[in-house]
């Protein structure tokens, strides 16, 4: 190996390369791809790396490095190598058990809080919560609210436990098939990332998705199963005007519109992300 590549700044070049070319990323999305990684195995900061760009690694230190590029190489998403995603401005700990926490469903946690009022306390409900982002996040912006979590994998909520107490967060968490946990409650809000991906949707067999647990991310021959199911047992679940909000796929708005109307939501609405895709609806429920 060269004594450029021997440095801090040579194996953050080359990484940048490899990944570039095998991901398809420009080379700025590449880059910081391999900041994350050397950041994470050296365990610095990425103002170390920048103040120390050419100083010479360890043997150690590069054979550790570039056994992580290789698994990146392969395909694992860099949350699940490094064990955290960022989500709302926290850190939250990720397994291949629970989904990877993405920047578009910051907009149902921002919906959902436009409707928790911050001086008193309202009962709260997170549908397949993962690795609980929504849930803590609402209850860490909102700590009046009430916020209960359910999800049906043991794994997932353990993750989604160690997530709250780590960023102590007040989150009732139950595992719970849909709604068969609280049988016989009711919330002011609920909210729901649930799964939405067409079964046959070739983009499953693609890029990070292939590691992430099928079973939160397909749902039926149209992807809609989940939404239907949710959609329609939720108005037993909901007090008089209560609000239902949901994250669907970038083609499923008037869909999901629809379902709601069908099942006594009035008005529903959907709203763009930041790519201005229509990633959230939602509606309340008739009095």
């Amino acid at each position: 190996m060269s004594r450029e590549v021997a440095t801090v700044a040579g194996q953050l070049d080359a990484a940048t390369s490899h990944i570039s070319a095998a991901r398809g990323l420009e080379r700025r999305e590449a880059r910081l791809e391999a900041r994350v990684l050397a950041a994470h195995v050296w365990r610095v900061d990425a103002a170390w790396l920048i103040a120390h760009d050419t100083d010479p690694l360890t043997d150690e230190k590069i054979a550790a490095f570039q056994s992580l590029l290789s698994r990146r190489l392969e395909g694992v998403p860099v949350a699940y190598l490094v064990g955290s995603r960022e989500f709302y401005g926290r850190p939250f700990q990720v397994t291949p058990d629970v989904l990877i926490p993405r920047p578009e469903t910051e907009l149902l946690v921002e919906r959902a809080l436009q409707r928790i009022p911050p001086d008193r306390p309202m009962d709260v409900l997170d549908l397949g919560t993962g690795s609980g982002c929504i849930a803590i996040t609402l209850a860490l912006e909102r700590p009046l609210a009430r916020v209960t979590a359910v999800d049906r994998s043991a794994a997932a909520l353990a993750i989604a436990q160690r997530n709250a107490d780590i960023l102590n967060a007040h989150v009732e968490f139950l595992t719970s098939d849909w709604f068969a946990g609280v049988a016989g409650r009711r919330f002011d809000l609920i909210v729901s990332n649930p799964p939405y991906i067409p079964a046959a949707d070739p983009h499953l067999a693609r890029g990070d998705v292939r590691f992430e647990p099928p079973t939160a991310l397909a749902a039926g021959t149209d992807g809609l199963d989940d939404l239907r199911k949710l959609i329609s047992t939720a108005c037993a679940h909901l007090k008089p005007g209560g609000t239902l909000l949901l994250e669907h796929g970038y083609d499923q708005a008037n869909a999901v519109q629809a379902l709601l109307r069908m099942n006594g939501f009035r008005d529903p609405q959907s709203w763009p992300d930041l790519a201005g895709i229509l990633r959230v609806s939602g509606g309340e429920l008739s009095e």
